[in-house]
């Protein structure tokens, strides 16, 4: 072999070697462009993944805002309805409270009143003797029918008549006043005590209003708002 077979043979080593280079280089250059792409994929999906995490999460956040705000708004509602509710009843009561100075006007059907008041008081007290305050106004009145107050409680219980004592220099308080309407005050009616003062039986006409009111208080707001309040 002469040197340029020798020379030949080396050149075509050469190009082998180079072509072998060349499509190894080719070969890690696609593989490496591969996981490239893969891993590129796959960060982006995480990434994805990420953004979804995080949207679904403010999204929740955004849910649960709302359903507070909504629940603050619905019961501050219900709190304006209730007191637009408790309004009413009470303008109710204050007008039926002016009502009761009316009672006192009739001095005939008063004085029975105040007589009815004192006799279920006794009925109620069942004591041999008790003491009753009443208004300045209506001494007079209560003094003409203690007697047969007393009379009328003893045919009822079948006992003696009591000893009715009518305090002279603690009454209750007058009428109320458009001046004072803040001042206490008494429509009319009795309060009676036993003598140790231990036992009471309020039965004025504020008092009784105030009984009447609570228990029809479930009727009225039935019929004004059509439910009963708890």
């Amino acid at each position: 072999m002469n040197d340029a077979d020798v020379s030949k043979q080396i050149q075509q080593m050469v190009r082998f070697i180079r072509q072998e280079a060349e499509e190894k280089a080719n070969e890690i250059s696609v593989s490496a462009e591969e996981e490239f792409n893969i891993e590129k994929l796959q960060l982006v999906e995480a990434e994805k993944k990420k953004i979804r995490q995080e949207y679904e999460k403010k999204e929740k956040q955004v849910d649960v805002r709302k359903k507070i705000e909504y629940s603050m708004q619905l019961n501050a509602s219900r709190i304006k309805v209730l007191q637009a509710q408790d309004d009413v009843v009470n303008s109710m009561k204050e007008a039926a409270s002016k009502d009761l100075l009316n009672v006192s006007q009739d001095h005939h059907a008063y004085k029975k009143l105040l007589k009815d008041l004192i006799v279920q008081s006794l009925l109620r007290l069942k004591e041999p003797a008790v003491l009753l305050r009443c208004r300045k106004d209506d001494l007079h009145l209560v003094e003409a029918v203690r007697e047969s107050a007393g009379e009328e409680y003893a045919g009822k219980a079948k006992v003696h008549s009591p000893e009715i004592i009518v305090d002279t220099t603690v009454f209750l308080p007058p009428a109320p006043t458009h001046h004072n309407p803040h001042v206490s005050s008494c429509s009319g009616g009795v309060v009676l005590a036993s003598r140790d003062g231990k036992i009471v039986c309020e039965n004025t006409l504020d008092a009784r209003l105030d009984v009447v009111f609570r228990k029809k208080l479930p009727e009225i707001r039935r019929k004004l708002f059509g439910q009963v309040a708890a």
